[in-house]
C-alpha cells in the first residue's frame, strides 16, 4: 500500500507538507489526524461511494488535507481554478454534483458571490476565516474523530479541463470501492521513473488545482516524501528554494523556464542548484534551444512526459534520450501510439498526424457522451486533440494542438514552431502565433508579443521579429505581422489561452473560413 497513513505510524514527526510562504509545516501525524477528521465529516454530511465534493481554493496547506480526506472516503473530488469567476465555479460545481463545497477567506470575493448559486450544494465551508453563507472547516473538524473511518475505501480526483475551448469537462474514471490505498498506475511509473520514494524533497511551483501538481503532490505523500508548495511561482524564489531545502525533484512548465532563463546571469549563477536530481516538465512543448540551454545549467537532470488529465497514455523521456533525439516527448510507456490522418488512416514514420494512444486506460468525459465519443475513433483509440509524428524508432513529436492549426491557402501552419523560434529572441518575454482573417487566403500568421520591456514594442522591433524568424524557420510558417501586449492570458500552470486572444480578430464570426 502506497498511503501517507503508513508513513504517518513509521515518520509521524516527519514534515509531509512545507508552505514556503508562510512557513506553515503539516507533519505527517498532523496530516494523517486532520485526513481522518475530514473524511469524517464527509460522513456526517451524507457522503458515500462515488459522490462528489467540489474544492476552491488558492494554494494553502488544507487543500492537500482536505484532498487526503477525500482520498480516503471513496469520493470524487474536484478542485476548481482560483482565477474563475463565480458563474464558471457555478457550472462546475452543478457538472460535477459536488454536495460539499470548500473555499477560503481569501477567496471572498468569489465565494460571496457564489453563497447566492450552486442550489444543489448541501454544506459550504470556508477555511481560514468566516463568510455570510459558510461554516467555518475548522470548527467542523474540530468535532470529528482523528481515527479512520471503519469504511475507507479509495477515492479519485475528477478534474476539470482549463476550458480553452468551450466549458470545461470533467474527465472521469470509474470508482470501484477499492481498498484506501489501492495504487494507481501512475504510482509505479513515477516511482520508476523518477525515483520517488521516502527521501524526496519535492518543489511544488503550480497550483495545486491542476492535474500534474494535484497529481504529484498526492504521490509525494504517498510515497513519504515532504513537498514544498509555493503560493505561487516567482522565478528567483524559486531557485532560492532549491538552495535552502536541498530539493531533489520538482515539477515545471515550459515558461517557467523561460522566466528563469531570462534573470540576469548574475542571478542565476547565485543559487546553487547541484541538489536537483530529477526536474520533470510537461504541460506545453518545450523549445529545443530552451531545454538546451536548461541542461547545461542544471545538468541532465531534466524528463518531460507527454500525458493529459484523460489519463489515456503517457510517453516519457530522459534528458540523454532527448539530447539523441531533441524536441521528442519520448516513446509510450503506457498505451500505445499511433499518428492518424483526417480520413482515420495511419500515417507513416516521419509523418504528422492526429496522436492516437491505443490500449491506455479508459475515461469519459463527465456528462459529454459527444466529446467523450468525439476522443475516440472506430479502433477504440482516443486522443487529445494533439498534432505529431513518430520517428522510426519510436520517439513521438509534438507539432500542436489540433484546435491552434492554421490553414493559409490551403496550407497547414502549426504555430508551434514559430513560437519556438520566437521565444528564444532575447526581447521576447512571451508569444502566441495564431491565425487571422485574409481575405484572400483564408488566415495569415501573426504573432502577439509580451516584450521583455514595452518601451521596445513598435514598428521597428516588428520587423526585427519577422526577420528572425525568416531566418530560422520558412517564411510561410512564420507571423506577417506583429502585436505587442503587456501581458499574454497565460494560466498559472503555463497553459495559453489562445481564444481570448484569436477572438480579438476574428470577433463574432461563426466560421473561421473566409
Amino acid at each position: 500500500m502506497y498511503t501517507p497513513s503508513e508513513h504517518a505510524l513509521t515518520t509521524p514527526d516527519k514534515p509531509a507538507i512545507v508552505m514556503t510562504g508562510s512557513g506553515e509545516r503539516v507533519s505527517y501525524r498532523q496530516l494523517e489526524e486532520r485526513a481522518n477528521q475530514a473524511s469524517w465529516l464527509f460522513r456526517a454530511c451524507g457522503l458515500g461511494l462515488r459522490d462528489s465534493i467540489a474544492i476552491f481554493l488558492e494554494n494553502n496547506r488544507q487543500f492537500l488535507e482536505i484532498c487526503c480526506g477525500a482520498d480516503r472516503s471513496g469520493i470524487y473530488y474536484s478542485p476548481i481554478s482560483s482565477r474563475l469567476t463565480a458563474p464558471e465555479v457555478d457550472y462546475i460545481v452543478g457538472d460535477c454534483a459536488a454536495q460539499l463545497f470548500i473555499t477560503s477567506k481569501e477567496l471572498a470575493p468569489v465565494a460571496e458571490a457564489l453563497a447566492l448559486l450552486m442550489p444543489n450544494v448541501k454544506r459550504r465551508f470556508v477555511v481560514g476565516g468566516t463568510l455570510p453563507g459558510y461554516e467555518s472547516w475548522e470548527a467542523a473538524l474540530a468535532s470529528m474523530p482523528t481515527t479512520p473511518i471503519p469504511d475507507q475505501a479509495q477515492g479519485r480526483d475528477m478534474l476539470y479541463s482549463s476550458g480553452t475551448t468551450g466549458r470545461p469537462k470533467g474527465v472521469r474514471r470509474e470508482l470501484n470501492g477499492d481498498p484506501y490505498g489501492t495504487p494507481s498506475p501512475l504510482l509505479g511509473l513515477i516511482e520508476k521513473l523518477y525515483g520517488f520514494g521516502p527521501d524526496i524533497r519535492y518543489l511544488s511551483p503550480a497550483p495545486l488545482y491542476h492535474a500534474a501538481p494535484l497529481r504529484y503532490n498526492m504521490s509525494v505523500l504517498a510515497f513519504g516524501g515532504t513537498t514544498f508548495v509555493m503560493d505561487k511561482f516567482d522565478p528567483e524564489q524559486a531557485l532560492a528554494l532549491i538552495e535552502q531545502h536541498r530539493i531533489t525533484h520538482s515539477q515545471w512548465v515550459p515558461t517557467m523556464f523561460v522566466r528563469m532563463l531570462k534573470l540576469p546571469a548574475e542571478i542565476r549563477r547565485r543559487y546553487d542548484v547541484s541538489s536537483l536530481k530529477v526536474a520533470i516538465h510537461a504541460a506545453a512543448p518545450c523549445p529545443v534551444a530552451v531545454k538546451e540551454q536548461m541542461i547545461d545549467w542544471w545538468g541532465p537532470v531534466l524528463y518531460e512526459y507527454y500525458a493529459g488529465t484523460e489519463g489515456n497514455g503517457l510517453c516519457a523521456i530522459d534528458s540523454n534520450d532527448w539530447l539523441a533525439h531533441k524536441g521528442s516527448v519520448g516513446r509510450a510507456l503506457l498505451g500505445e501510439v499511433h499518428i492518424m490522418d483526417e480520413l482515420g488512416n495511419e500515417r507513416a514514420a516521419g509523418e504528422e498526424g492526429v496522436i492516437y494512444f491505443a490500449n491506455g486506460p479508459a475515461f469519459e468525459y463527465h456528462n459529454d457522451p459527444a466529446k467523450t465519443a468525439e476522443s475516440r475513433n472506430e479502433k477504440g483509440w482516443t486522443t487529445l486533440g494533439d498534432i505529431g509524428r513518430l520517428d522510426a524508432e519510436g520517439y513521438l513529436y509534438l507539432t500542436d494542438r489540433k484546435a491552434y492549426m492554421i490553414i493559409s491557402g490551403g496550407v497547414n501552419i502549426y504555430p508551434q514552431e514559430a513560437e519556438n523560434i520566437l521565444i528564444n529572441h532575447p526581447k521576447v518575454a512571451d508569444v502566441a502565433v495564431i491565425g487571422v482573417p485574409n481575405e484572400e487566403m483564408g488566415e495569415e500568421v501573426k504573432a502577439v508579443v509580451q516584450p521583455v520591456d514595452m518601451r521596445d514594442a513598435g514598428p521597428d522591433l516588428a520587423e526585427e521579429l519577422i526577420a528572425y524568424c525568416r531566418r530560422n524557420l520558412a517564411s510561410i510558417k512564420c507571423p506577417r505581422s506583429v502585436d505587442f501586449d503587456e501581458q499574454l492570458p497565460r494560466h498559472p500552470t503555463g497553459k495559453l489561452y489562445k481564444r481570448l486572444i484569436r477572438d480579438r480578430y476574428w470577433g463574432q464570426r461563426l466560421s473561421r473560413i473566409v
